[in-house]
């Protein structure tokens, strides 16, 4: 059902370009008549570094809605995040990019508390060492760890109430004795996900209109270990785990649907799909770092495992209907069976050499192999009127190979200016097979490509109070594994997503400029150029089949698909500051975004089918448009009490109306408010999201042929939340050290 509807619950993750959520610059500490300022945000050579760990806005709140506040990143779907002028972005804990998917991911940072977190990391523009994609942006969660031996931790309730009531629950504990520590992590819950979609498409006065509910129950549970054992001086081994399973049994869709074909009576029906699915998703790394010097010169060995499993059982009725929306007789029948079973093993050596003239290089080479099978079953049964069956069985096994290679250099000319360059190149080969393909050249499907990937930083601190810098990178973007799993999707009889194996990597060129002043007000340009770029086009008409033959309906296919170029530049200016003697933080932003579009598709690439409108004339879909859009946003913490025990939260943003690949993106708000008592080791907290209910997706798409498209999206992200945390032990942390993780490349893909 998730997947189903991807093409449309995508644009929450496409439409932010800058949604920058900033918190106070610095904290103060009130000892003895003496004030003691601890510099909270900072500016790094190739990252932005938050430091959490004793903030009032971490107590109560989970990892998810600190990551919110964290300067430069942002959400307006409460699902996924976004870093300033970035498509993506890449999740790493403790260095170690994490290996759920995305879904897991999400409530896996729901459930955790933020009392866990030491500190949060920004990379907008990853090195050569990263094993980032596209224009990814990186965020690196630092995990808390103790330095005396003992215990602590803390645990976690909330429920929350939209549509429908949900519940989380947590227990996280932190163990040190000796030269081990150990951190662990239990959480899980229960929801049920709840949109409803208005879809309207129109060819030549024909036309289909769905509308109805989807509603989808999920159950989670999982969590992590981490275990590091200091072997000597100079040496630590380190152990981590994460696990994560859902659960999502009866997960509904029920749409009415009007379907209006020039010159013949109109028709309704209804779709009613029921879903039964569940995921496992577990991931190992094992991590050798050992000191070659005093310097800080260091080896870091990396494998990793990953194993992820989703089984998924769609079944798919189409009803008669009337006027007055009547269930009538079942007419089709469709039961889809789509798992899919991804294991990869991976490899990563990095060496980096510190030198006495401030001159840092490092090298390094990661090899990941991944096996992706989907055995796939697709039986479609007509009854109103009886034809055969159509059975569409097919075993898709994907086989990819990816070795990679870098070398940095970084040099702090003075203490002014410093610099970081970088290659990275990449050897990637992959083989696709079908035992029974739609068609022919389907059966087998081989890539393989080279790619050299620069990169280069750099870094002015005109004075201790300006910091200008610059970033340059290159990338590939390759396809999730279930976009090349060439299977259909149904939503109803004339609408689905279609995956397609022939879609290819991207590639991706990211600039970056930056100043700062004072670490409270910023300005960040940024421009990326995609090249092929990969998404779902939505193709409509009637189809031409390669024999020849033409469709009798209306149809609209999402199609996943290389569509085009792409340019995106934004700019941001913004303050982040602090008043009244830290009783009010206030983080406003203000920013603009320009979109060129440059795609067009006329053929379904997995079936060589051509669409034609009425008239007999073939439709091609473009995307051609520039739009430019507005966005404001302010974040403000309001402490209400001189023991700062109580806080109010008042959050708002808006983006204004912008052309993305499936249409116009109608302008998104939203209004959120949160108050906050600390007590003891008690945290108590109240959020109310889209207060005034102006979140909700609205797309529109009118091209030259005449074609429309509509969509209109509520995800019911109106909703308010109580939580209870406690924590346990002494508070006293040490650092955690950063480990990156084999698999890297792979992880993402899942989603």
């Amino acid at each position: 059902m998730k997947r189903i509807l991807l093409s449309i619950a995508v644009v929450f993750g496409t439409c932010v370009f800058a949604q920058e959520k900033k918190s106070d610059s610095t904290k103060t500490k009130n000892i003895e008549g003496v004030t003691i300022t601890k510099q909270v945000f900072k500016k790094q050579s190739d990252r932005f570094v938050y430091d959490v760990a004793a903030s009032p806005v971490a107590k109560g709140n989970t990892t998810f809605d600190l990551l919110k506040q964290t300067p430069l990143l942002s959400s307006t779907d409460d699902k996924t995040l976004k870093i300033v002028g970035k498509n993506n972005v890449i999740i790493y804990i403790n260095g170690r990019k994490s290996n759920m998917d995305a879904e897991s991911l999400t409530q896996f940072l729901k459930n955790t508390p933020a009392e866990n977190i030491q500190k949060i990391e920004v990379i907008t523009v990853p090195g050569s060492e990263f094993q980032a994609e596209a224009s990814d942006g990186i965020i690196n969660i630092v995990l808390k760890k103790k330095m005396s031996d003992g215990l602590n931790g803390n645990m976690r309730f909330s429920n929350t109430q939209s549509k429908y009531n949900a519940s989380q629950a947590s227990f996280s504990a932190n163990y040190r004795k000796d030269k081990l520590g150990i951190s662990a992590n239990l959480s899980g819950g229960e929801n049920i996900q709840a949109q409803t979609y208005t879809l309207k498409n129109s060819s030549d006065g024909s036309s289909n209109e769905s509308v109805g509910d989807v509603d989808d129950p999920n159950k989670n549970i999982g969590g992590y270990l981490n275990i590091d054992y200091q072997l000597n001086d100079n040496s630590n081994l380190a152990l981590s785990w994460n696990t994560w399973a859902n659960r999502s049994y009866d997960s509904r869709v029920s749409l009415f649907n009007t379907i209006i074909n020039a010159n013949e009576p109109t028709k309704y029906t209804w779709s009613k799909n029921k879903e039964d699915a569940r995921t496992y998703n577990n991931s190992l790394n094992l991590n050798y770092e050992l000191k070659t010097d005093s310097l800080g010169s260091k080896l870091n060995v990396n494998a990793a495992y990953l194993n992820y499993k989703r089984f998924q059982f769609t079944d798919n009725f189409t009803y008669q209907s009337d006027i007055n929306r009547n269930l009538g007789a079942k007419s089709i029948e469709m039961f889809q069976e789509t798992p899919q079973i991804i294991n990869n093993f991976s490899g990563m050596v990095d060496y980096i050499q510190k030198f006495k003239n401030d001159l840092t290089i490092s090298v390094g080479g990661n090899y990941n192999k991944t096996k992706t099978d989907n055995d796939t079953k697709s039986d479609t049964y007509f009854l109103i009127p009886v034809k055969e069956p159509k059975l569409a069985p097919n075993h898709f096994i994907y086989d990819e190979n990816i070795y990679g290679f870098y070398v940095t250099a970084e040099k702090k000319f003075s203490d002014k200016f410093s610099g970081k360059i970088g290659t990275r190149y990449e050897i990637t080969s992959s083989l696709g097979t079908s035992d029974n393909p739609p068609t022919e050249a389907l059966k087998s499907i081989e890539r393989n490509y080279n790619n050299f990937l620069p990169y280069l930083s750099l870094n002015y601190a005109i004075n201790d109070k300006n910091n200008i810098s610059y970033s340059f990178s290159s990338r590939m973007k390759r396809p999730n594994f279930w976009q090349i799993n060439p299977v259909r999707n149904k939503l109803t009889d004339n609408n689905y997503t279609q995956n397609n194996p022939f879609v290819k990597a991207s590639s991706t060129y990211n600039q970056e400029l930056t100043y700062m002043f004072k670490n409270s007000y910023f300005v960040v340009l940024n421009h990326t150029y995609i090249k092929d770029v990969i998404t779902q086009v939505p193709l409509q008409g009637y189809p031409e089949y390669p024999n020849g033959d033409v469709g009798k309906n209306l149809e609209l296919r999402y199609i996943s698909t290389n569509f085009g170029d792409k340019q995106e530049m934004s700019a941001m200016i913004g303050i982040q500051k602090s008043f009244f003697k830290q009783y009010w933080t206030t983080n406003f932003s203000i920013g603009a975004q320009h979109n060129i579009n440059n795609g067009s598709l006329d053929t379904d690439p997995t079936t060589g089918d051509r669409f034609k409108n009425k008239r007999g004339e073939y439709v091609t879909y473009i995307n051609d448009v520039k739009s430019t859009s507005i966005l404001i946003q302010t974040n403000n913490t309001i402490r209400l009490d001189k023991a700062k025990t109580w806080f109010l939260g008042v959050n708002f943003f808006y983006i204004d109306k912008q052309q993305i690949e499936l249409g116009m993106l109608r302008n998104l708000s939203s209004l959120d408010l949160s108050i906050k008592k600390n007590w003891n080791d008690w945290t108590f907290a109240l959020n109310v999201n889209d207060v005034l209910r102006t979140n909700i997706v609205e797309i529109d798409d009118k091209q030259a042929s005449g074609n429309y498209n509509y969509v209109h999206q509520n995800q019911y992200p109106r909703s308010i939340s109580v939580s209870l945390t406690y924590n346990f032990g002494n508070q006293k942390l040490k650092k955690v050290r950063d480990i990156e993780g084999a698999s890297d490349s792979i992880k993402s893909r899942t989603k």
